[in-house]
């Protein structure tokens, strides 16, 4: 599920709504070659945990996955998510990211956008036949996540044909448990609370440029493909640390530390088996990373994955 704003954005892949139409770019060629997994298996003495980086909406073109990954679900007794799947499809969930939406301060988007930038997305939604009083009750955060979802789907990628979604139902065929890492809440607070200044940010970065965002959408893509953990850091994590600081330790940091405990208790508890844990890929990047963060602990982590150079972990 969701995440970050438009750098936010594109790291999350997850919205609200649809978009304006927007010419596409031709996305980069990968045809023939299996995604080069972000997975990486985490040891103590007597078991294991994987490690799965995930991009939240794909295309078909991006299955079958590697073998490595394929191994991994079969070694792991169950299977762990950001949220637990059954959170993900109900109507709750729907109405808590509707309120959360929506201003409960008196504000409207109005009284937080300035004014030139009120007056560009004003004529991006009037090229599209919307206009601006149809968006003023909703903050900048969910105009932008909806926009990015419309520019996602428009290239032809699909939330069901995300890692997380295939990955849920092959749980649920193979009759293997699932969990989630944190409830809904917890995502939906994290995006709610970002400062308005950071909101507003990221969404004139986007109606500034949309062409940008597209191209952009498909160089995250690539480099997930790619498995490629540098390009994926610099133009996921850093750039947010870069242009949205508190949006970042809320929606990435604070959440990777309370992730922590429930992450360490499947490697530590009595009789626990092996688990294989998704999440989105930028919750596994750099210093702030689970991955850093498990090894720092000092458990055992190797990167699994044949196609990558030796010594990439």
């Amino acid at each position: 599920m969701l995440r970050k704003l438009r750098h936010t954005a594109l790291a999350a892949l997850v919205a609200l709504s649809a978009a304006p139409s927007i010419a596409l770019a031709d996305a980069p060629a990968s045809a023939g070659a299996l995604p080069v997994p972000l997975l990486w298996k985490v040891s103590d003495a007597d078991n294991a945990v994987y490690l799965l980086g995930s991009f939240h909406l794909l295309k078909e073109s991006d299955y079958p996955l590697a073998p490595e990954v394929d191994a991994a679900f079969e070694d792991s007794a169950a299977l762990v998510f950001e949220v637990e799947p059954s959170e993900l499809t109900s109507l709750a969930t729907a109405q808590k990211f509707a309120q959360a939406a929506t201003y409960e301060d008196g504000k409207s988007l109005s009284s937080v956008l300035p004014e030139d930038v009120k007056n560009r997305l004003g004529q991006l939604l009037s090229a599209s036949g919307a206009s601006l009083a149809q968006v003023e009750a909703s903050e900048p955060w969910a105009i932008t996540l909806g926009m990015v979802m419309g520019i996602a789907q428009s290239a032809g990628f699909r939330p069901e044909q995300g890692l997380d979604q295939h990955f849920i139902r092959r749980a649920s065929e193979a009759g293997k448990p699932v969990a989630g890492l944190e409830t809904v809440d917890v995502q939906v607070a994290a995006m709610d609370k970002a400062p308005y200044s950071e909101q507003v940010y990221s969404l004139n970065e986007l109606i500034s440029d949309p062409a940008r965002t597209v191209r952009q959408l498909h160089e995250l893509h690539e480099a997930w493909r790619k498995g490629d953990t540098e390009k994926l850091d610099g133009k996921m994590r850093q750039e947010m640390i870069a242009h949205t600081p508190v949006s970042y330790r809320m929606l990435n940091v604070d959440r990777n530390n309370a992730w922590m405990p429930a992450i360490e208790k499947r490697l530590t508890a009595p009789g626990t088996d092996n688990t294989l844990i998704v999440v989105g890929a930028l919750h596994l990047m750099g210093e702030d990373g689970v991955v850093e963060k498990l090894r720092a602990k000092g458990y055992q982590v190797e990167r699994l994955c044949s196609a990558c150079a030796a010594g990439q972990n």
